[in-house]
C-alpha cells in the first residue's frame, strides 16, 4: 500500500483542510478526552465539550492537564445527555460547528437530536455507516457500507447507501471509486434478492442515476477484491479485483465483514455515519484510540467547508 493509502494520510489531509470544529455530545469520558487530546496535539480541529462541565475538567485535570483553558476547547454545560446531544447537534445546524461527535451517551440519543425536525441534520435521504480501512497487504483502500444502521435495505436505500460512500471516497482522493454491490454468487439468480438489487444498481449506474463511480455487481467478495479470483472465474469487469466499496446485502453481512477485516487481518478502520447535513463519529468503547483518531481525521475529511 502506497503511503497515500494508509489512514494515517487521512489526518495530514484533514489538517490542511481548513480550520472545522467537532462538536462533541457528553464528552465526560475517559476515553473521548483522550481521542480530543490526540486530536489537539495533531493539530485538527477545534472541540466543543458538551455534558457535565465539571466532570469533563476533571478528566482533564487528571488525564490531559495540558489541555486546561487550550484556546481551541471550549467546554459548555448541560444538565443531561438529551439536552447535550440537542446543543451537539444545534452547534452544526448553527454553523458553529462542522461535525458531530458521539461522547458517553447512547447511539440512539444522539441519533434523535439528528434526526430532529426542527433542528436536527436531515437532508430527506438515507443515512450509513462507512468504513475506511487499511487492509494489511492490500493496495487500497476497503471502504465498507452499511455495517451499522440500515438493518436490511432495499434497492432505493441501497442506492442512497451508495451515494453516500461515494462522497466519502471523493472527499479521501478516490476520484471514480469502484462499487461492488455483494452476493454470495457473482449471477443473476431470481431466488437471491442480493443478485437482483445489485443487478439493477449496475443498471442505475450505467444510466446515470448513481453517478460519480463504478457500479457492477452481483459480485462475491472474492472476485470483488482479487484479480485472480475473478480471471479463474472468467470474469470481465471494470470492479472485479479492484473494488473500493463494497455495499453489503444486510446489516449481519458488514457487522462480520467489518470485524473480520479488524480482529482477523489486523486492518486500521475509521468510520463515519454519512447521509446527513453533517458527519457523525459514533465512537464505540471498543474501538482503539487509533481508530478514533481515524473517524475524527475521516469526518473532517468528508466534512463540507
Amino acid at each position: 500500500m502506497t503511503p497515500d493509502m494508509k489512514l494515517d494520510s487521512l489526518i495530514s489531509m484533514a489538517s490542511q483542510n481548513g480550520r472545522k470544529t467537532i462538536a462533541v455530545a457528553a464528552a465526560e469520558d475517559t476515553e473521548v478526552i483522550e481521542a480530543v487530546a490526540e486530536a489537539i496535539k495533531r493539530n485538527l480541529a477545534d472541540f466543543l465539550l458538551y455534558g457535565n462541565a465539571e466532570e469533563i475538567k476533571s478528566i482533564m485535570a487528571s488525564q490531559h492537564p495540558e489541555l486546561a483553558n487550550h484556546k481551541g476547547i471550549k467546554i459548555l454545560s448541560a444538565p443531561n445527555n438529551n439536552t447535550a446531544a440537542e446543543m451537539a447537534v444545534k452547534a452544526v445546524t448553527a454553523n458553529e460547528a462542522q461535525v458531530v461527535m458521539k461522547g458517553n451517551i447512547p447511539t440512539a440519543t444522539i441519533l434523535k437530536a439528528v434526526l430532529n425536525k426542527e433542528y436536527g441534520l436531515r437532508t430527506g435521504t438515507v443515512l450509513s455507516h462507512v468504513a475506511v480501512f487499511e487492509v494489511p497487504g492490500y493496495d487500497r483502500y476497503t471502504i465498507v457500507t452499511d455495517a451499522a444502521m440500515n438493518i436490511a435495505p432495499d434497492l432505493e436505500q441501497k442506492a442512497q447507501i451508495i451515494k453516500n460512500a461515494v462522497q466519502v471516497a471523493h472527499s479521501i482522493g478516490i476520484k471514480m471509486p469502484k462499487v461492488a454491490p455483494l452476493a454470495a454468487v457473482e449471477v443473476v439468480n431470481p431466488a437471491m434478492q442480493a443478485t437482483l438489487d445489485a443487478a439493477a444498481l449496475t443498471v442505475m449506474n450505467q444510466r446515470g442515476q448513481i453517478s460519480g463511480c463504478i457500479v457492477d455487481g452481483p459480485l462475491a467478495l472474492d472476485n470483488a477484491v482479487s484479480q485472480l479470483a475473478a480471471e479463474h472465474k472468467g470474469i470481465k469487469s471494470e470492479v472485479a479485483g479492484s473494488a473500493d466499496i463494497l455495499l453489503v446485502p444486510a446489516i449481519e453481512v458488514g457487522n462480520v465483514l467489518y470485524k473480520s477485516l479488524v480482529y482477523f487481518a489486523n486492518a486500521k478502520v475509521g468510520a463515519v455515519i454519512s447521509g446527513a447535513k453533517a458527519p457523525i463519529v459514533l465512537t464505540s468503547r471498543a474501538d482503539t484510540a487509533e481508530s478514533k483518531l481515524y473517524s475524527l481525521a475521516l469526518a473532517l475529511c468528508s466534512a463540507k467547508k
